[in-house]
């Protein structure tokens, strides 16, 4: 490998065949320039691997929302009868043929990857790549023999993978994490998930939709980040369906008892109680760590956090070294989501190859968490607005709301509510919207282009519903907090 500038084997290196790598890839291929894509999986400490993709695909947002879906049927099966479908209850669930199903998908998505990657001429390693100098990567392929790669321009897009709690005894031996459950090939039974996270909620959710006895033990606040009176209205609408909570709870130690089932143990943080449980499976949901560890950033002279070992980046994507970028979840500050990592790849590629200087716009970045009752959002949370304006600078407007649908099926709809954050001030700007139903995603997707385009409060009021739908209950949101009115259910349905 010649190391001098021009003689490089590639104009890019990608380092992490994810969402955001391969959105680089191709949009560089696409630009006529040479590419090369490093990526590898390292397995879980269960041994659990998995094809090219990165975690969105493999172990994240697919299997996750297809597990979610087959929740969801769940529930609509109970429905069916109230609607005149003669439907024998109770129906039961066969985990190995959903499994089966959404690993199939996943792997034709894997061949789908590597198919394009080929069809746009961009160069595929499957090796663990670490950085030897600025310019070069080496890394070891199956049969033992080093490659040596150079590039002018080195983009390191290598995510995260799921953290394990090492001080607690038999956690890595006994605990599974995300990495795993989508490719259990068994149930996994009676499952304690430790966490208050996303994935925490989203993986109890379809794990009670479906039928398994759930628990989830939290520490402290659930959905920390997210809007707390959406978050505490999740969990309330979780617990009165079947999911069990251990609130202020922390886990010592599992073991394995000689009948296989796992022990659990915990301790109350406010009175110190020891308790315990058995449980078929742990899943840990605490959270995510970086994958820079095996990179030898220091080699390249890539600057990292030293708090969350993520890499630091600029507002254009770059690292401490001038022709090292980063994106996706393995940089400092940055929203864990694929369609951003997505989108701040292909704006970095067109900056750096296409002439373009468009910069990715973090701000008012639309999200869903799929619990059983999905919660979409975007923008500011109540709380964010208030500490960024505020409390005399915010109105909230907001209304709980029954789903047509719900209706005849004799549904609890407790929960159904919609919020939105604005400044005070006419026009009155939209800070935020936050809405707890069935389809949030699609009804959030839509609003958050009209807040993207800055909606006022009083655009919104001018928008005409879809009747009878969701949607149109943000667009009927008359009550603020501030006026003390009941946000009772409004509409003719």
């Amino acid at each position: 490998t010649e190391d001098r500038a021009g003689q490089r084997d590639y104009d890019l290196l990608v380092i992490g065949g994810g969402s955001g790598g391969l959105a680089c890839a191709k949009e560089a291929a696409q630009l006529g320039r040479k590419v090369a894509v490093v990526d590898y999986v390292e397995p879980s400490p269960q041994g659990t691997r998995w094809g090219l993709g990165g975690t969105c695909v493999n172990v994240g947002c697919i299997p996750k929302k297809l597990m979610h879906q087959a929740a969801l049927l769940g529930g609509l099966i109970q429905d069916a009868p109230h609607y005149g479908w003669e439907v024998a209850q109770p129906v039961p669930h066969d985990w190995r043929k959903m499994a089966e199903a959404v690993q199939n998908h996943v792997k034709s998505l894997n061949w789908g990857h590597r198919v394009q990657l080929q069809d746009r001429k961009v160069k595929y390693f499957n090796i663990k790549a670490s950085f030897v100098d600025e310019h070069t990567v080496c890394g070891v392929a199956k049969g033992g023999k080093e490659i040596l790669l150079s590039a002018d321009h080195i983009i390191i897009a290598t995510g995260g993978r799921p953290r394990y709690p090492m001080h607690i005894e038999g956690a890595l031996e006994y605990g599974i994490t995300s990495d795993d459950i989508f490719w259990l090939k068994e149930s996994p039974g009676k499952t304690l998930v430790v966490g208050a996270s996303y994935v925490a909620l989203e993986c109890a959710g379809f794990l009670t939709g479906i039928g398994l006895d759930t628990t989830v033990m939290i520490r402290s606040i659930p959905l920390r980040g997210f809007d707390q009176q959406m978050s505490s209205m999740v969990i309330e609408h979780m617990a009165s369906h079947g999911t069990r909570f251990l609130r202020g709870c922390a886990p010592s130690r599992v073991r394995r008892l000689p009948d296989g089932h796992l022990q659990v143990t915990w301790e109350d943080c406010t009175t110190g109680k020891e308790d315990t449980g058995t449980f078929d499976t742990v899943l840990w949901a605490i959270g995510r760590v970086p994958d820079t560890r095996s990179l030898n950033l220091e080699k390249a002279g890539v600057d990292t956090s030293p708090d969350t070992q993520k890499i630091l980046v600029d507002s254009r994507e770059g690292t401490s070294v001038p022709h090292i970028y980063a994106i996706g979840d393995v940089v400092e500050g940055r929203p864990e989501l694929t369609p951003t990592a997505i989108m701040a790849g292909r704006l970095l590629v067109q900056r750096l190859f296409g002439g373009s200087s468009d910069l990715m716009d973090y701000d008012n970045v639309p999200t869903t968490v799929f619990t059983p009752l999905e919660y979409g959002c975007v923008g500011l949370s109540e709380e964010e607005a208030v500490a960024r304006h505020g409390q005399e600078h915010v109105e909230v407007y907001h209304a709980h709301y029954k789903p047509l649908e719900f209706t005849v099926a004799g549904r609890d709809a407790s929960q159904c509510y919609v919020k939105m954050v604005c400044l005070r001030e006419p026009p009155q700007l939209v800070l935020g919207l936050h809405f707890l139903g069935p389809n949030a995603g699609e009804v959030t997707q839509g609003f958050a282009l009209g807040i993207k385009c800055g909606a006022s409060y009083a655009q919104v009021m001018r928008t005409v519903g879809i009747h009878p739908t969701c949607s149109e209950e943000v667009v009927k949101l008359r009550i603020s907090k501030r006026s003390g009115l009941d946000p009772t259910v409004t509409g003719c349905g």
